[in-house]
């Protein structure tokens, strides 16, 4: 703990409000909340933590808080500032899962629409849905039942649905307003559970249909009543009141939560969210956070009710969501949210060694991997590969790896433009060169450590450079191959020495999966420019042809040989210009002579 730190624990106010943890480089990294601030903050540093804490306290190189008049305050400030920074230890808002809805527009014609975002556009939202393809399947059941717009063709101009009966809003004489809501009120009914009165008024027209021997039409009764059972009652009846509802469990251990929601829609259960994710804070204080997070900025729409365990402050929710919150103490209410808490224990359980066994991969082994070179620990690694064929298109690539896993947005490709041949240590000067005077340039973050797919002296050329040009101090690794081209030794120290690593621990897969990473990042943007020369036509370097031109010519002559061998007479049949044409023969047959004396 730094002197900074303890100095600011020592004024921490007894008071509601935020903190936001910062690292070296002051990025925020965690935010939380509490009724009480000093005794919360204070707990980071003093007493025993688990391994998970003590990690995101290592980071910890400075804080600042923020005081609030109450805990509800406090709570809307942390959902709004996790929003604005996205801390990487506030692992829980990178679920962005989301679920298919039926809407029905406000329009003068309303549509039935799918969709996964629910906005405040006066629309009528329906679901959610398991998935979208039982979204579609009650679309589709219901485009058959109901002709709502399915085009913007005026009236008159029909569309391919108006004459399969699903379309009216384009026929010469629209219905009227009144006819239309009608519709609409049809298609909001069935999807608030009327589909039953539905259902019986077709099983009545089945039968009619039947004895007056009109056995066609009473099949496709038979099929539309078929449908209607498979895609409105396929899911257990769970209440019986029809009230849409979402019940939440959670159950937590060793630092880790799982929050489970049941959705619950017309007293049917008809899909679950699940999210597992690491917790710092009190647990009941982590899942009101979650709560409050799922439905303001995960804009899942709020149900008229929803219930939660025993324990929680319902009165913060309430203020917080203003819906009704409620904590079922008897009867199947309280059951189901036993069987959410059940389930959250279950998947918690199921997961865990997955868990684990990926940090172990990942975080754990970045860890060791600090230690094996006597660094800090290196959250933030970049690693750089070169790539040419005899000089030819060379090309250069980074990839970064933040807590030992890959971060593809911010992989960077570069052509190589000052240097002449195959010379790999001055590629790596160039590249090395022009990513850290734009990273310094732009207040990018520095890595905690350099990779380079190389040895001594493709390290020696990135060092110079970063040394002596830069004036920038990082620790640089170098990645040697074997025979085989697979990841021999690991290259450290001025001057460089093998580091030993074990071949079956997790931090040499690590490096293994970098070297593998940037090496085939760098392969594959060199073969796309490969391909892209290859591609290329002399035609190409002809001023006057262009890309219509040049597809002119090679679609009619072949080849380019063909070309050469045509007069200006059967070029300019074409449509080509006779200077054009004359330009193309002389260019031609000048590169082949001056190919021939090669």
């Amino acid at each position: 703990m730094n002197q900074n730190i303890k100095e600011k624990l020592a004024v921490l106010p007894a008071q509601p409000g935020c903190y936001l943890m910062k690292d070296k480089h002051k990025t925020v990294i965690y935010v939380g909340k509490s009724k009480l601030l000093k005794n919360r903050v204070r707990s980071y540093f003093t007493g025993a933590n688990d391994q998970k804490t003590q990690r995101l306290v290592q980071e910890i190189d400075d804080f600042e808080y923020i005081i609030t008049s109450t805990e509800m305050e406090a709570l809307i400030l942390e959902m709004n500032l996790i929003k604005k920074y996205d801390p990487k230890y506030n692992v829980m808002l990178k679920d962005d899962k989301s679920y298919p809805y039926l809407k029905i527009t406000a329009e003068r014609h309303p549509r039935l629409l799918i969709t996964r975002k629910v906005k405040k556009d006066k629309g009528k939202y329906f679901g959610p849905y398991p998935n979208v393809s039982a979204a579609r399947e009650a679309k589709k059941l219901l485009d058959r039942l109901y002709p709502l717009r399915k085009c913007n063709n005026p009236p008159g101009r029909y569309c391919l649905y108006y004459h399969m009966g699903q379309c009216l809003a384009c026929s010469e004489q629209p219905p009227t307003n009144e006819a239309y809501n009608q519709i609409v009120q049809r298609v909001t009914s069935f999807l608030h559970g009327g589909f039953k009165d539905i259902k019986k008024d077709l099983q009545t027209k089945m039968y009619e249909a039947s004895e007056q021997l009109n056995f066609e039409r009473a099949k496709e009764l038979r099929d539309l009543i078929e449908h209607i059972e498979v895609v409105m009652e396929q899911q257990k009846m769970t209440l019986n009141d029809n009230v849409d509802r979402d019940v939440f469990g959670y159950s937590y251990d060793k630092g880790w939560m799982c929050i489970q929601v049941f959705f619950i829609r017309q007293g049917k259960l008809i899909e679950r969210d699940v999210a597992i994710f690491p917790f710092f804070d009190e647990p009941e204080e982590t899942f009101i956070s979650y709560v409050g997070r799922f439905y303001l900025h995960q804009h899942h729409p709020k149900p008229k009710q929803i219930f939660v365990p025993i324990g929680i402050d319902i009165e913060l929710l309430k203020e917080l969501l203003e819906i009704n919150v409620h904590t079922p103490y008897r009867g199947r209410k309280k059951e189901l949210v036993e069987l959410a808490m059940e389930n959250a224990k279950a998947s918690l359980k199921e997961k865990f060694s997955l868990i684990e066994r990926d940090e172990e991969r990942t975080i754990l082994a970045v860890e060791k991997l600090g230690d094996a070179l006597n660094i800090e620990i290196p959250h933030r690694i970049e690693a750089f590969d070169n790539s040419n064929i005899q000089g030819t298109d060379p090309v250069s690539a980074m990839v970064v790896f933040i807590d030992g896993k890959p971060n593809k947005k911010e992989y960077r490709k570069y052509k190589i433009r000052d240097v002449k041949g195959p010379d790999d240590y001055e590629t790596m000067r160039e590249v090395i060169r022009r990513r850290y005077t734009r990273v310094l340039k732009e207040s990018l973050p520095l890595p905690d450590l350099i990779v380079i797919d190389g040895g001594k002296g493709q390290m020696s050329a990135a060092l110079d450079v970063l040394e002596n040009e830069l004036g920038v101090d990082i620790p640089i690794c170098g990645l040697a191959k074997d025979d085989k081209h697979k990841t021999s030794e690991l290259l450290y120290g001025d001057p460089p020495a093998v580091i030993p690593l074990s071949r079956k621990s997790q931090e040499f897969y690590l490096v293994q999966r970098i070297q593998d990473e940037v090496h085939r990042f760098a392969i594959s943007f060199h073969r796309q420019l490969r391909g892209k020369s290859l591609f290329q036509s002399e035609l190409d370097k002809i001023p006057g042809v262009g890309a219509k031109r040049r597809k002119l010519l090679l679609t009619h002559f072949k080849s380019v040989n063909e070309i050469k061998r045509a007069s200006i007479t059967d070029i300019t049949k074409l449509g080509v210009p006779k200077n054009i044409a004359e330009e193309i023969l002389e260019y031609l047959n000048t590169v082949n002579n001056e190919r021939g004396t090669e």
